[in-house]
């Protein structure tokens, strides 16, 4: 059993903004492997799937972005999961947009709902998927950059990363 986390923020408010393409890959994942239909469970959206010959479940955290943590944190408990089987995918705003990083390991690098998981699972030995939203543009506040949605030149550009994914 595998847990993949996509983090974002719940709500029509923040739909489609940058710092959802965590939800938007996850909701991709669900139906591309014909996933159940979803259960509210450990503050959040839950929904097994089967990728391949992996049983795996899909949680989108409803705690909001910076406490991801309390939703990441009873699933894994539960399940009893090794940091290992655990994969969060979010947005950076520090990769260009559309770059795609895989690490098994590492800091927050000041995505704050990283920062709370690993405050809660007490480590940092787990598996991210950032998906790169930048840079922020000069004189933007960084909060209100990924709180913003896509322009129509970036989309296309996203919506590939999304895929890639």
């Amino acid at each position: 059993m595998k847990l993949i986390v996509g983090l974002g923020n719940v709500g029509r408010k923040y739909e489609q903004t940058r710092h959802n393409v965590g939800f938007n890959v996850l909701d991709l994942v669900a139906t591309r492997n014909a996933a159940s239909s979803p259960k509210l469970k450990f503050d959040g959206n839950a929904m097994d799937v089967t990728i391949g010959s992996e049983r795996a479940l899909l949680l989108w955290p409803h705690t909001l972005m910076n406490r991801s943590g309390q939703s990441v944190q009873p699933a894994m408990a539960f399940y009893q999961l090794p940091l290992n089987d655990l994969l969060v995918v979010c947005d950076d705003f520090n990769l260009p947009l559309g770059k795609l990083r895989l690490r098994t390991q590492g800091s927050a690098g000041g995505q704050r709902g990283l920062e709370d998981i690993i405050k809660r699972l007490g480590s940092e030995e787990f598996s991210r998927l950032r998906i790169g939203i930048g840079p922020v543009p000069d004189a933007w506040d960084a909060a209100d950059f990924v709180l913003g949605r896509f322009g129509p030149s970036d989309r296309a550009m996203i919506d590939e990363a999304i895929e890639s994914a």
